[in-house]
């Protein structure tokens, strides 16, 4: 028997492609990928032979909008923390997002090309990392947690671990910015183009940067031959961004039919983050969240259901994402729960699953359970298409987690 060659028997296959689980189905993995999936029974003479007797056999599930870095709620505040600190912290964020099943994240602003090395050398125990290096944000924007009384130079934020963002003005040094984050190791860009619950001087209303700001920046990313995510509530803000090239639109709560509309005519997409408000609303005063930004919650909180149907009206694509922060992380799994009341379980199921890897450019990769495919496999018990809960509780219904073919968790028997 190898320990790099697995063969799980009898799995009832989800993985979205298709619009029920596929029943009977043997999976055959060696290393670190998929190497072959069948509806007949597969032989491997050396291969550790797992029956999975019905049970649910899904992809890694894949988290769009995460922020690993962000260890307490109060993110002026952990900006300012040792870096040391920081890193040590998001060791265990990490690791808490794979015990969930979550085997690609990524991440919208914060995590440094350091952190996804220490992934790569098995120096974190924690999922595959995409990142964009730091947000960029106007002076006064989301990122910008000096506050009314402070006149700090921003470059102190621009290499502390703990700051989801840097601050940048004018097109010039947008541009600049927007190469430094692409020269370190960044996949994609993300900017602040509306105000935000979490910054002390942006009401949800403001719109961040100018239309000439937004189009350097997407140039910019074009020229690197990847894409703009923003950070948008308001109507007025998404129609701006998308029209300006913006491709990744996050959580999108205040989108109007009409605007729902351009965004997929532009090919562009939504990663809607509810369950962060809901713990925001619930958790987030008691955790250290400024007064200040608890009081602008509601502003966005029940618009955010509202927007998934209107989303899926429009036929625009979805993928999953959270968005939370410090003790709350540990609701991540919730959002299939959200979204489950609005939607039916398999769109859900893709949000984080199909429609995730193209966000996270990994089509074909992740995601799925396919020949060639990363070898990022869950093991559920029961039925997640009827009961999305399944996929929450911190595993507790996964007897078996896998990243590129090794079982971090395994309560499988031969």
């Amino acid at each position: 028997m190898s320990a790099d060659l697995v063969l799980f028997r009898n799995a009832r296959v989800l993985d979205g492609t298709h619009d029920t689980a596929l029943d009977g189905h043997d999976v055959l993995v060696e290393g670190g990928t998929i190497r072959e999936v069948s509806d007949k029974p597969l032989k491997a003479a050396a291969a550790r032979v797992i029956d999975l007797a019905g049970r649910t056999l899904m992809p890694g599930l894949i988290d769009c909008h995460v922020h690993v870095i962000a260890t307490i709620p109060d993110l002026g505040a952990n900006a300012e923390l040792p870096d040391s600190l920081v890193a040590l912290r998001t060791a265990r964020i990490m690791r808490g997002m794979l015990m969930r099943g979550f085997t690609t994240v990524r991440d919208l602003g914060g995590a440094d090309h350091g952190l996804v090395m220490a992934v790569k050398e098995g120096l974190i125990d924690g999922p595959r990392l995409v990142i964009c290096g730091k947000a960029l944000s106007q002076t006064g924007g989301h990122t910008d947690y000096r506050g009314r009384y402070h006149a700090r130079d921003v470059s102190h934020y621009g290499t502390k671990l703990g700051a989801l963002g840097r601050v940048c003005d004018g097109v010039d040094a947008v541009r600049r910015v927007a190469r430094e984050e692409i020269k370190a190791g960044a996949d994609f860009i993300k900017i602040m183009a509306n105000g935000g619950v979490s910054s002390p001087t942006d009401p949800i209303a403001f719109l961040g940067y100018s239309v000439d700001e937004l189009r350097a920046i997407v140039e910019e990313a074009n020229n690197a031959q990847t894409y703009v995510a923003a950070h948008l509530y308001t109507d007025a803000a998404i129609r701006r961004a998308v029209e300006c090239g913006v491709i990744s639109v996050e959580h999108g709560n205040l989108v109007t039919p009409e605007t729902a509309r351009l965004i997929r005519e532009k090919g562009a997409y939504v990663v809607p983050t509810n369950v962060t408000f809901d713990a925001l609303a619930k958790e987030g005063a008691s955790l250290g969240l400024p007064p200040a930004s608890v009081a602008k919650i509601e502003d966005v909180r029940e618009a955010g259901l509202k927007a998934l149907e209107t989303l899926r009206e429009a036929g625009v694509m979805m993928a999953y994402g959270t968005d939370l922060l410090g003790e709350m992380h540990r609701h991540q799994s919730e959002e299939f729960v959200i979204r489950g009341r609005c939607l039916p379980a398999i769109e859900v199921i893709r949000s984080a699953t199909i429609n995730a890897a193209k966000v996270v450019r990994l089509e074909g990769k992740a995601g799925v359970v396919a020949p060639g495919a990363f070898a990022d496999l869950i093991v559920v018990d029961g039925d997640p298409l009827a009961d999305l809960s399944l996929l929450t509780g911190q595993g507790r219904h996964m007897r078996a987690i896998m990243i590129d073919g090794r079982f971090v968790k395994d309560e499988l028997a031969a």
